[in-house]
């Protein structure tokens, strides 16, 4: 059994590893192409078909790279096609949702609080809402849309916040977040499958038969592309912020969701403008920074929180303050019945070999050195207990936020 649970944990460790390196690979090359794209440059000597160049050193070396909106005259006999980095990180990321939120979907995908729902229902849920969404994108981008892409994105970010809150409807915010996430690297993996790439082997069947490639096919894949290129940041967000209570655990977690897609919007246009050598937009700055903010705000509204600035004075609070202050007992009691079981040093919760995180919360000084990560996960958020399986009461939560402000007198 020992063996089993080790060899578990070393293949989410391999399989979220793989899903790392081939996110980077896939990004990087993304933003790369995105920007040598919008830094060509017309130039007198051009080859018929080549729409421009750029120069660039890398290494020690320089690059001459041209390109063709439809294809250059003759075939090349060695051609790199960029697609397999974009179909392994879904790949990998589809394993490691299956091993996280399927296997573990007891913990982490399922909110008994709000739906009452089977481990298989969630799980179907899951499965659906990553085909569901990419076919009713597909499908507005194929109404004829294409040809108002302002309006397509904006249908595109109203798809996607229905879809947060949809998904917050019946999943823990976690989960939400995590899906989000999915739904959306989905879309732009379905749009490399099943369109950029057949759209581009097309045009090169046409080149080796010897037949004028139809220039409609490089249009159709360029602004699939263009989407996957403002997509990106907010699904790196999404897929990271699982280590962010105040983010994922908030009631409001759908709407700062949908405020980090209108923050990947500002970001990737300040720097595809200043790729174009189009100018530099520094007002993009503010209005990412405004809605930042925003995000902030939204990360503590609706929530039972109680203090003012004056309670942040806490967070530097010694654990012997921490021990000492009115109200500790009440809260190690909490903590014992509610998060003990896996924050232990031998956790006997079913699953759980080691503390998470290397969190204890056994002993009274224990709670006392985890008293700030207890006060966000717990009494700010609901973060804690996950998908709160050990039901934390909203008393206790207040509990909770009364000793930590307690401590700073």
């Amino acid at each position: 059994m020992y063996e089993m649970i080790m060899m578990w944990d070393w293949l989410g460790f391999a399989i979220r590893w793989l899903h790392v390196i081939t996110a980077i690979a896939w990004i990087g090359s993304s933003f790369y192409f995105i920007a040598l794209d919008l830094g060509l440059r017309k130039v007198p000597d051009l080859p018929v078909g080549a729409h421009g160049e750029e120069w660039q050193v890398h290494g020690g070396g320089f690059y001459h790279i041209r390109k063709f909106l439809v294809a250059p005259e003759n075939m090349p006999d060695h051609l790199i096609w960029f697609k397999w980095e974009s179909y392994m990180t879904w790949i990998s990321g589809f394993a490691l949702l299956m091993l996280v939120y399927w296997v573990g979907g007891e913990l982490y995908l399922i909110d008994a609080n709000k739906a009452d729902l089977s481990l298989w229902q969630g799980i179907a849920i899951s499965a659906a809402t990553l085909s569901i969404g990419w076919l009713i994108y597909d499908r507005l981008c194929k109404s004829g849309l294409s040809e108002n892409p302002t309006l397509l994105m904006v249908l595109l970010f109203v798809l996607l916040v229905a879809m947060g809150w949809g998904l917050n409807q019946v999943f823990t915010g976690r989960a939400m977040m995590l899906h989000l996430g999915a739904f959306t690297a989905t879309i732009m993996t379905a749009n490399v499958f099943f369109i950029i790439i057949p759209n581009q082997k097309i045009v090169v069947a046409d080149l080796k038969a010897s037949r004028t490639p139809d220039a409609k096919y490089g249009k159709i894949a360029k602004l699939r592309s263009t989407h996957n290129n403002y997509l990106t940041l907010p699904v790196v967000f999404l897929m990271l912020s699982n280590h962010y209570p105040l983010a994922f655990a908030s009631e409001y977690n759908w709407l700062i969701a949908a405020l980090v897609f209108l923050m990947g919007v500002t970001i990737r246009h300040y720097f595809n403008t200043c790729h174009a050598r189009a100018g530099n937009p520094t007002w993009t700055w503010a209005v990412t920074a405004l809605l930042f903010l925003g995000v902030i705000i939204l990360s503590t509204m609706g929530l039972e929180y109680e203090g003012d600035e004056e309670e942040q004075a806490a967070l530097s609070g010694s654990a012997l303050v921490m021990a000492q202050a009115d109200g500790f007992e009440e809260v190690h009691e909490i903590v014992m019945g509610r998060c003990s079981m896996c924050h232990a040093r031998e956790p006997f919760w079913d699953g759980i070999r080691t503390a998470p995180k290397g969190v204890l919360l056994e002993t009274e000084a224990d709670v006392a050195l985890q008293a700030q990560a207890i006060y966000l996960h717990s009494g700010v958020t609901d973060a804690m207990p996950p998908a709160n399986v050990t039901f934390m009461e909203a008393e206790d939560r207040a509990a909770i936020r009364r000793w930590f402000r307690n401590a700073e007198g």
